[in-house]
């Protein structure tokens, strides 16, 4: 089990104390599978988005064994085409309950993959894991449409839908960016990708009208930042032109307009967006707004709505919303993988499209 000491980097007054990070950390490491799965929370499902956001806070609490189990889940359970199905009952690799496979799912890994190497230096865990990630990349690139954003997903039959998220592109674009990083550490250049990277970031910076209309969902807000593509005076424009309409002081971000529900992921996420930008403050605010979230036991409820029959909704504590607030709390210690992989260092750009 985590002990405190273990987790005195992982404190930040008004969010976490060492002994309250090491509860979280346990309450990941309690759902994850002998397997290495870590679904949503035990007896839910298993996404691969999500399994690898709760594997990268794992690593930043030194739970690095744990975090490798859940690498080694994704890369013995990968589809012959790259990809993983979008679901999996419980983490059971045996039991898929949506066989689509969904883009932004399938790249993440790469951030994972880096971020473990750069915690832990471990050269043949990257030997490993380049055949994994060089699949999924190669199997999400195949969904690149001309105009530079990535279709959402191949349905079970394998036809492609061609409409594209927004969030799920930015967060294609810095999986890409990690892709091309291991890819450079490896000495392995892929220029194709590099110039999928540019193309991509180019739609989500300058062409929204080529995203399916999501704009009520706070993550199209923030992720473009995130995910790398919008930076700059560009960034703080983005961000303050709609901070009223998903921040509720206090009580976290919306997840959704006009909807009254505050979000635990949503919020630590635009806390590590913030950080990313340089405003440390407004970031810490925002994680000690979702101190209402945290429940007996060290686990965060997914979200809280905040009128008429108040209520934490849905009833469940999620694995991927400790691990956001595990990432952000680290990002905002200056954990040198976290800083690396959320605020860009050593990470490739790509190069820019030859039009607009």
């Amino acid at each position: 089990m985590t002990s405190p000491e273990r987790t005195e980097h992982l404190t930040l007054p008004g969010v976490l104390t060492a002994e309250q990070a090491a509860e979280t950390v346990a309450g990941i490491l309690a759902a994850q599978r002998d397997s290495g799965a870590i679904p949503w929370f035990r007896g839910h499902h298993l996404d691969p988005w999500d399994h690898t956001e709760a594997a990268m806070a794992l690593d930043v609490a030194g739970e690095y064994d744990a975090a490798a189990r859940a690498y080694a889940w994704l890369a013995r359970h990968q589809n012959a085409d790259g990809s993983w199905y979008a679901a999996y009952h419980d983490g059971d690799a045996d039991r898929p309950t949506d066989l689509s496979r969904e883009t932004n799912f399938c790249a993440y890994i790469a951030v994972g993959v880096w971020h473990h190497y750069l915690t832990t230096g471990d050269d043949a865990f990257l030997d490993r894991m380049w055949p994994v990630v060089y699949a999924a990349v190669e199997f999400v690139l195949g969904l690149q449409q001309p105009g530079g954003e990535i279709g959402w997903k191949r349905e079970p039959d394998g036809t492609p839908v061609t409409d594209a998220l927004l969030t799920g592109s930015s967060s294609i674009h810095q999986a890409l960016r990690c892709a091309l990083a291991i890819a450079e550490t490896r000495e392995e250049p892929q220029p194709d990708w590099e110039l999928a990277a540019g193309a991509l970031a180019h739609a989500v910076a300058h062409h929204p009208e080529r995203f399916l209309d999501k704009n009520r969902y706070s993550m199209d807000w923030y992720y473009p930042v995130l995910g790398g593509a919008v930076t700059g005076a560009a960034a703080k424009e983005r961000v303050e032109s709609r901070w009223d309409d998903f921040v509720v002081p206090g009580l976290g971000v919306r997840c959704v307009v006009p909807n009254p529900w505050v979000t635990g992921g949503e919020s630590c996420e635009l806390a590590l967006t913030l950080w990313a930008m340089g405003e440390s403050d407004r970031a810490v605010d925002i994680l000690r707004s979702i101190g209402h979230l945290r429940a007996e036991g060290g686990m965060y409820w997914t979200g809280y709505v905040f009128e008429g029959d108040r209520a934490f909704w849905p009833e469940e504590l999620t694995t991927w919303t400790a691990g956001s607030l595990l990432l952000a709390v680290a990002a905002l210690g200056g954990d040198e993988a976290t800083t690396a992989v959320f605020g860009g260092e050593r990470l490739p750009k790509g190069l820019a499209p030859d039009c607009c």
